[in-house]
């Protein structure tokens, strides 16, 4: 991971946040030492107080040192949840700024030429690998607070002797670099193979259940848990070989103290209660470090999160804004057809000659591979935004969001109103069916719709068409699965919806109701390919 890596994510922190982070990571170190080095000092000091007779333990203060010893142990209790508190509130705010802006790039993407992620594959990035950013905030705080304890350990030691102290300073500044040493070699290679794991898992997880009625249709239930447990098991293995990474960490650590311990003691000069004080110091400052250790363990994780998240972090462009309808609707030529503006057109043809296709060009969502143009220019040249100024989609399979129906429909364009999609779902015949439901444009839908049959999803995904207010529509089968008499009503209301607004129209549909609304048919034949191994419905 780079600097600039870390600058990128720190950016989006609340650097306010993180110096409050860096105060309580400071008070509950220098406190934690303090702490046990007056208690050091103190048990010394009363015991040879004690030894010494009944008149010398009498003379021994001890209520200050005792009400110090409990006034530090809540310091360092209170400061150690303030910074825990205050580090994770300042992280999880960089995460969800972090991911509102990557999400933001890849939504602002030329969907022709974006790269190629699942929405599996790009949530999982969006999700686990953003969450293993999480520890480069929680820990930075507690970097700087520790080396500035483990000086004023130091410090303290210099009662025991200046021989200790100096042995103690050069054992702690060869820990960082020891301790980073050893997490390379015990972590990354199961970081790396953990973290992509774990993105197939999350993908293949996602996948899975959006199709979970062919699953469970199919009684596939068996065979799609054991090809998950199959993903699964090098997670499984790499977080294995983690946890013993921790272990052995620990256990230098523990070691590490143990050695300073020895050599404090070995060195100190100075009188006992002194080098009780500077020798439990010494393993104080040993323990303070620890915030090296956590770093260094997952240091590697966290390399593995940016490298993955690379792809998004440079991704061309800003967070895509709302896109407004065009000030001047576009005529559009398919092959050598020209459509004027307002014009009602068919692409007919038999089934897998690229109708479709055509549709999600037109739209801007895949490349162009007939010859299609706007305003002259040919589609491979118009940006993205002047294609969904142009252009609203009802594709064949709605798309719908976890969400209400409302939700799904201001998708279509800011500043709608319930009338508004009212009105719009009157227009796609959806109106009295949900007004019957008790929470009405407020009922909760899932990805695949819910309560909504397959009709009702096409209905609902009109309807957010007909909200975009772009001066072309492009309906892809509007009345597949409706019966007759519903069939029949939506071609009459929509029929009068053009009418009223003067909105062009480009069908695709193998029924032959929805052809009325139309005033031309192209065949998909009279529009060349320019592959002709590229087609597809």
């Amino acid at each position: 991971m780079t600097r600039r890596d870390e600058t990128a994510l720190l950016q989006a922190t609340d650097r306010k946040l993180l110096r409050w982070a860096f105060v309580c990571a400071l008070v509950a170190a220098i406190s934690s030492i303090l702490l046990l080095a007056l208690s050091g000092w103190f048990l010394t000091a009363a015991a040879i107080a004690g030894a010494a007779g009944p008149a010398a333990a009498m003379g021994f203060n001890y209520l200050i040192p005792s009400a110090a010893i409990r006034g530090l142990a809540i310091s360092r209790t209170a400061a150690r949840y303030g910074e825990r508190l205050v580090s994770h509130r300042a992280a999880l705010g960089a995460m969800a700024t972090l991911r509102g802006k990557l999400f933001g790039k890849l939504a602002a993407q030329d969907s022709r030429t974006a790269p190629d992620l699942s929405g599996g594959d790009a949530s999982a990035r969006l999700i686990g690998d953003i969450e293993a950013l999480e520890d480069l905030v929680v820990r930075r705080p507690t970097r700087p607070a520790s080396l500035i304890a483990a000086v004023f350990a130091v410090g303290l030691t210099c009662f025991a002797g200046w021989q200790a102290a100096l042995a103690l300073a050069i054992l702690l500044a060869a820990l960082p670099g020891l301790l980073a040493f050893a997490a390379r070699r015990l972590t990354r290679e199961p970081a790396a193979v953990a973290a992509a794991a774990l993105g197939d898992l999350r993908t293949a997880f996602i996948d899975y259940a959006a199709a979970r009625p062919e699953v469970i249709a199919y009684g596939l239930g068996d065979r799609v848990s054991a090809q998950l447990l199959d993903i699964a098991a090098p997670m499984d293995r790499a977080r294995a070989a983690l946890f013993r990474g921790e272990g052995v960490l620990a256990g230098l650590l523990l070691a590490y103290g143990c050695v300073a311990a020895a050599l404090v003691l070995a060195l100190a000069t100075g009188p006992a209660a002194q080098v009780a004080l500077g020798l439990l110091a010494a393993t104080a400052s040993v323990e303070s470090m620890a915030a090296f250790a956590r770093t260094a363990m997952r240091q590697a994780s966290v390399e593995q999160g940016i490298a993955r998240l690379a792809t998004l972090r440079t991704l061309e462009g800003e967070p895509q804004k709302r896109i407004a309808a065009a000030a001047d609707a576009a005529s559009i030529a398919l092959g050598d057809v020209a459509i004027a503006p307002g014009a009602r057109i068919a692409v007919t043809g038999r089934s897998g000659s690229g109708k479709t296709r055509i549709l999600e060009a037109l739209a801007g969502m895949r490349p162009a591979h007939h010859r299609l143009a706007v305003d002259g220019m040919p589609l491979e040249n118009c940006t993205a935004d002047r294609l969904r100024g142009q252009f609203a989609l009802a594709p064949q399979d709605a798309v719908l969001i976890a969400g209400s129906i409302a939700d799904n429909l201001r998708l279509a364009r800011s500043g709608l109103n319930e009338a508004d999609m009212r009105a719009a779902l009157e227009v796609a015949c959806l109106d009295r069916r949900i007004a019957a439901m008790p929470a009405g444009l407020d009922t909760p839908l899932s990805e695949a719709g819910g309560i909504l049959s397959g009709g009702e999803r096409k209905r609902l995904s009109l309807a957010r068409a007909l909200l975009a207010g772009r001066p072309w529509l492009l309906l892809d089968e509007p009345t597949e699965g409706l019966d007759g008499a519903t069939e029949a009503e939506l071609v009459r209301r929509l029929g009068d919806w053009l009418d009223a607004t003067g909105t062009g129209l480009v069908l695709v549909s193998h029924r032959p109701a929805p052809l009325a609304l139309t005033r031309q048919r192209v065949d998909v034949a009279a529009i060349a390919l320019r592959d002709p191994a590229r087609s597809g419905d």
